[in-house]
């Protein structure tokens, strides 16, 4: 009877002992974690450049419909470098102020579901990958594929001076036409001769 009873007052030392040891450890590894967390070195957010506002050049076409008319607008881009956009973000931006149409009296010359989806640099050409919706939006006829495509190649030369052509493609493949008028198989360079000049102002009669 004796022995039974040292057996289990040894018994329950043991489980007192181990269930100390547990809470020991437990309390221990909050406590490291604890001190782990308040002494280690908070790594500063990665700094982001803020967006600039600026003007843009971008061709749409004129009211009659004979040639493209400049129009500047305030957009914001942010700065090129490790955390700003690069040029190919920066044309992409551009080309959908394009896409979204004129804020004035002029007509638009891209479908308005148009897609950019991707710009890619090759030298000092941009390739500019739009969605099938520019093709399949576009009007019938010639003079509403020669004024969509060149005010997109002229919107971007205007405004990067370092690009000398666009190339189109269609949902990443290169196209040599839109609807069948212009050979778009090469990159096309700039062609400011569209441009329709607004004419002056009459002088105010005193």
């Amino acid at each position: 009877m004796g022995g039974t009873v040292k057996k289990h007052t040894s018994n329950a030392k043991g489980i007192l002992v181990i269930a100390f040891l547990v809470f020991a450890v437990i309390v221990g590894a909050l406590v490291f974690r604890k001190y782990d967390t308040a002494t280690r070195a908070v790594e500063p957010a990665p700094k982001t450049e803020p967006a600039v506002a600026v003007v843009v050049t971008l061709f749409f076409a004129a009211q009659d419909g004979e040639g493209l008319v400049r129009e500047g607008r305030e957009v914001e881009i942010g700065e090129i470098g490790e955390t700003g956009e690069t040029v190919e973000e920066k044309i992409e931006s551009v080309v959908d102020e394009l896409i979204s149409g004129p804020l004035g009296s002029l007509a638009p010359t891209l479908p308005p579901n148009a897609r950019v989806l991707g710009v890619r640099l090759n030298g000092e050409v941009a390739q500019i990958d739009f969605g099938r919706e520019l093709s399949e939006g576009l009007p019938s006829g010639s003079s509403a594929e020669m004024t969509a495509v060149y005010s997109v190649v002229d919107t971007v030369a205007a405004n990067f001076p370092q690009i000398k052509a666009v190339q189109f493609l269609i949902e990443g493949a290169p196209v040599a036409e839109l609807k069948g008028h212009l050979d778009l198989s090469q990159p096309l360079a700039p062609d400011f001769t569209l441009e329709k000049k607004e004419p002056a102002p009459a002088p105010a009669v005193p």
